[in-house]
């Protein structure tokens, strides 16, 4: 029934698009004849907002395999760079949730981990929307900056990392084994804002996976169960994608794409100095407003991405 309501909603798009294409042409026929200059102004407003729609449909479109249509787990870690690279996570943090909040997504911090003079070091989130799995996986990889760093007081060009990962949320019906004698939770005090509660008792709770060495935390929510329940569920996650791209020869060419978060493994650069663009480095797409991009403005490189991927 879940699929057969997401093609149904597919359909349902498809249709009403070309019914509003079709209500577009009439209405610009008549503007044109009638020479109604403010009329066609706004027929071109409404065909500029359709092209947005059908470039979105387009994209779910490329969208075909198990858990495309999942929330999104995206964790950002600071590389080579010091503090430039803590800041440069905040800002890919708002560029995603910029995004999110285009798409009306909901975005849910479960980790963070502040940078020691600004910035953030390391964060995880939920993105839960429709796709969001689908779409962000174009953005797993190295992310260079480069840009007069606010920083440096002599105002020189800087150079800095991060790695984004993305994984699928899992829902509550895929089963995965976790032996109790394969994990070790330990709880601590949050650290960053959160209140009096927060701060004051060992509510956070981090989860080591023993035979796989994968660690997973989780301190957003002042109620330890809650986030022995949320770190849980992100190991879960993990361990299934684990398998599911060892099971498919996938394992090493996914992770060859992150590799070490530094000079020359980058999927992507944003320059700002000393031109602006955007260049993701495996498709070859370019886009000269940086300032859009970094605002969320990222559907044409993950469109770009997902046709080379299926064109491979």
């Amino acid at each position: 029934m879940t699929e057969f309501d997401s093609l149904n909603n597919i359909c349902k798009v498809w249709c009403d698009m070309n019914t509003y294409i079709d209500s577009l042409i009439d209405l610009e026929n008549v503007a044109t004849v009638e020479k109604d200059e403010t009329l066609l102004k706004d027929i071109n407003d409404a065909a500029q907002e359709i092209e947005k729609k059908i470039l979105t449909f387009e994209t779910k479109m490329k969208l075909n395999n198990e858990h495309d249509i999942n929330n999104a787990i995206v964790s950002i870690h600071a590389g080579a760079g010091g503090t430039e690279s803590c800041d440069w996570v905040q800002m890919l943090t708002r560029m995603y949730s910029k995004w999110a909040e285009s798409k009306e997504f909901e975005v849910e911090v479960i980790d963070s981990l502040c940078g020691d003079e600004a910035g953030i070091k390391s964060i995880t989130m939920i993105i839960k929307g429709e796709y969001a799995y689908g779409l962000l996986q174009s953005e797993v990889g190295v992310h260079r900056l480069v840009r007069i760093s606010p920083f440096d007081a002599n105002k020189r060009r800087h150079t800095s990392f991060s790695s984004v990962d993305v994984i699928p949320e899992l829902e509550d019906n895929i089963n995965v084994v976790i032996d109790s004698k394969d994990i070790r939770i330990d709880t601590y005090r949050a650290s960053g804002a959160g209140g009096q509660h927060i701060n004051k008792t060992d509510s956070a709770v981090r989860i080591t996976h023993l035979p796989t060495g994968l660690i997973v935390q989780s301190q957003n929510d002042r109620s330890q169960i809650k986030n022995r329940i949320t770190a849980m569920k992100l190991l879960k996650s993990k361990l299934y994608e684990l398998e599911y791209k060892n099971k498919r020869d996938c394992c090493e060419k996914r992770y060859s794409e992150k590799r070490a978060i530094e000079w020359g493994n980058q999927i992507r650069s944003y320059i700002f100095m000393p031109y602006q663009l955007v260049k993701d480095h495996r498709t070859g797409y370019e886009i000269p407003q940086v300032n859009l991009v970094i605002n969320g403005e990222i559907d044409k490189l993950i469109n770009n991405y997902l046709s080379w991927k299926l064109n491979r």
